[in-house]
């Protein structure tokens, strides 16, 4: 006897994933994160869906509303939010949330993360202390908070590595997005001799352009849209962090855990690019030595989270 369906036969429910961002997807950070999501979706894995410009005022709301619409896995930013965003994770136990975050994770289901790619800073330090002529470097990010400040110092240690002389102008712009502020401060350190700029947020690098210095990346490789301007970049990978989540949580294996692991060279959450045209062929020739032994476990770079300070 046939049993008459009324339906396609039942499939698995695909994993319902939601990224909250204070910032557009534009930025160098919160691309890394969209990008690697949107490739989880393409792949079939998740259903993937995002809210940008969402501000700080308005985040509890946002993360409500979609912990109430039965989104499986929250991804977004803590810093601003810390207390609020914990506090709806509370409410919510059975959703779990993946937060770029300063403080410790907290159980059962707020795990946290940051690109941790202090391990290429170090080595784009190498290349851009070998190459500065006037030994100033400028550097010039967003806020002085942990996850700043430990790739700035270890740019400056890998610099100082390579050019015992040089020294380094560092300001802080207060701001995630402001690429005319950034721009701003860049001016104001190339006009006192950096000839060399890192570009921590996103504005630096039009500044190096510009004026016709060198600029370091971060998180992203911007290298074509600043042809002959970008010396090197640290570059930050999500998927392995996006990767680990969604498997944990499709596994019912999720814990609220640091995930900042991920980000490392060794768990191919970091990586470096450098314009050979560019950059001297021993300071390239040091730096893949250098991350040879990263990647072996023979050296370790250190995380400095304190802010650091022009010597000039």
């Amino acid at each position: 006897m046939a049993i008459a369906c009324s339906g396609p036969v039942m499939a698995q429910e695909k994993t319902k994933v939601v990224g909250i961002y204070t910032v557009p997807i534009e930025q160098q950070w919160v691309s890394r994160i969209h990008l690697a999501l949107n490739a989880a979706k393409e792949r079939g894995d998740i259903d993937y869906s995002y809210s940008e410009n969402v501000s700080n005022t308005d985040y509890e709301r946002v993360m409500r509303e979609y912990a109430e619409q039965g989104a499986n896995l929250i991804v977004g930013e803590a810093f601003g939010v810390e207390k609020p965003s914990r506090a709806v994770a509370a409410e919510y136990p059975d959703i779990k949330f993946l937060m770029g975050s300063s403080l410790p994770p907290v159980e059962p289901n707020f795990a946290t993360f940051d690109n941790f790619i202090q391990e290429p800073a170090y080595l784009t330090g190498l290349i851009a202390g070998a190459k500065t002529k006037s030994n100033t470097i400028g550097l010039v990010g967003g806020y002085a908070i942990p996850e700043v400040n430990r790739l700035m110092n270890a740019f400056i240690q890998g610099a100082k590595e390579a050019n015992p002389d040089v020294k380094f102008l560092v300001t802080f712009i207060n701001s995630w997005y402001d690429p005319p502020k950034a721009k701003e401060a860049a001016f104001a350190m190339i006009d006192a001799g950096a000839d060399i700029m890192y570009a921590e947020r996103f504005g630096v690098s039009d500044a190096a352009k510009e004026r016709g210095v060198l600029a370091i990346g971060n998180v992203i490789d911007t290298s074509k849209d600043y042809p002959g301007t970008i010396l090197a970049s640290a570059l930050w990978h999500f998927e392995p962090t996006a990767d680990k989540a969604i498997a944990d949580v499709k596994a019912s294996s999720f814990k609220a855990a640091d995930f900042g692991i991920y980000s490392f060279l060794g768990a191919g959450g970091g990586s470096i690019v450098a314009d050979e045209k560019l950059a001297t062929p021993e300071s390239i020739t040091k730096a893949k030595a250098k991350e040879a032994e990263i990647k072996a476990g023979t050296l370790k770079i250190e995380i400095n989270d304190a802010e650091p300070k022009s010597t000039k």
